[in-house]
């Protein structure tokens, strides 16, 4: 599959190399300035090859749904089948032509999680939409002022593609804390939050569509954060 920019080719290459191994689809990481935040990889391209060398050998599959850029930032929307189908958000972070940090987002599938829209436009409103889930995540999210969702959601063509819960559901049972990034590319806006499923802290990643100011399409992923002694690298979730 052929991008839209180098920088989407080079991730889009990378994320394939899981399935065939290739060890040239890391050579995009800078391995002196790496930051891995996925705690159950180790630090550099060298974990990295490692890593996609022994998936390949479960023959796994990946399929990249969706892929987004944002100034340094290309964020992705991908399905993962090795022994059970998971789906993941990944973020990479680059510096010139090279990536030098790297988070991720992945839980079980239930149900379709990826179906719906893929199409970017709308480029020109990047930064009103980017606003429009940054008051969503704000007031509602975080704030728990769920009487403003109207403010921010077409609730008459609203489609929600979590596996589990309504937004609505998702907003009131789950514990919001921190947003601590929104990443955003015409009408998709990615946010990175953490916060609590009972008492497990939890990432959150939610990917909205907006059309004419307004939320119009879902979707996420759910993980838990492993406890610190099982990291393998010190850099956190966040």
């Amino acid at each position: 599959m052929i991008m839209d920019t180098m920088r989407k080719q080079k991730i889009y290459n990378l994320l394939k190399g899981i399935e065939t191994g290739d060890p040239n689809s890391v050579k995009v990481v800078n391995e002196d300035k790496y930051i891995q935040h996925n705690p159950q990889t180790h630090e550099g391209g060298e974990g990295l090859a490692q890593l996609f060398d022994r998936l390949s050998k479960t023959n796994p599959k990946v399929k990249i749904v969706r892929l987004f850029e944002d100034g340094d930032f290309v964020f992705g929307h991908t399905i993962y089948d090795f022994s059970s189908v998971r789906i993941g958000f990944e973020i990479f972070r680059y510096e010139g032509d090279y990536v030098v940090e790297h988070w991720d987002n992945i839980q079980p599938r239930v149900g379709t999680m990826v179906e719906g829209s893929t199409e970017v436009f709308d480029l020109d409103l990047t930064e009103d939409n980017r606003e429009v889930v940054q008051q969503l995540m704000n007031q509602v999210f975080v704030k728990k002022q769920l009487e403003k969702i109207i403010n921010f959601v077409n609730v008459e063509c609203f489609i929600n593609h979590s596996p589990l819960l309504s937004l609505a559901e998702k907003i009131k049972n789950m514990d919001y804390k921190k947003v601590h990034r929104i990443l955003a590319e015409g009408n998709f806006v990615l946010t990175v939050a953490e916060g609590y499923d009972d008492t497990a802290l939890t990432s959150f990643y939610d990917l909205f569509r907006v059309e004419d100011k307004k939320i119009v399409e879902h979707w996420d992923t759910t993980e838990k954060v492993p406890p610190k002694i099982n990291w393998k690298n010190d850099n956190g979730k966040f």
